[in-house]
């Protein structure tokens, strides 16, 4: 009998891990994806954790402007490209990094990290950078309760868009 409590209690813990694993474990900011399909097997695979709103101001409050930003929460935000690419302009070469944001009121700036598998802040991988880029900024309809990152399909490439607030970001990518 105590066997069979024992094997019922192993279960139901094992059963609520894997619950919460699948829910975002628990965490207040779940973790989330994005992926661009350039064709041709070529992708950029985003892998970031999403914050939510609640109610609070977050640009210009809980996300400073003018300061390097790890956009999201938790880990810092990966960027994987399978293939070269251009972002904004400027050539990316296939591999693994880290996306870093500086917001601003009117524009945003975009940094490719080269160095991976850091926390997120505070920053201080400035040598690690790979590039700088410019993002466009414009206004969302209505408020979006959780910060999300998407790729939407564009000619030869996809936007990277970034919403939150009442805020978009965005900044093309095509493959080189």
């Amino acid at each position: 009998m105590q066997k069979r409590i024992a094997l019922s209690a192993l279960f139901t813990i094992l059963f609520t891990t894997a619950s919460l694993a699948q829910m975002g474990g628990g965490r207040p900011s779940p973790a989330a994806s994005a992926t661009c399909d350039l064709g041709g097997g070529k992708t950029i695979k985003t892998d970031y954790s999403s914050p939510r709103m609640k109610g609070r101001k977050i640009y210009g409050g809980l996300v400073p402007f003018g300061e390097v930003w790890r956009t999201g929460a938790n880990d810092a935000t990966t960027f994987v490209a399978s293939t070269d690419v251009v972002v904004g302009g400027k050539s990316v070469p296939a591999g693994s990094y880290t996306i870093f944001t500086v917001p601003a009121a009117d524009k945003w700036t975009l940094i490719i990290n080269k160095k991976t598998g850091e926390w997120g802040i505070p920053y201080k991988y400035e040598s690690d950078e790979l590039v700088r880029v410019d993002m466009k900024v414009s206004k969302l309809p209505s408020p979006v309760e959780n910060f999300t990152i998407a790729y939407d399909k564009s000619g030869s490439g996809c936007t990277l868009r970034m919403d939150w607030e009442t805020t978009r970001a965005s900044v093309d990518i095509t493959a080189k």
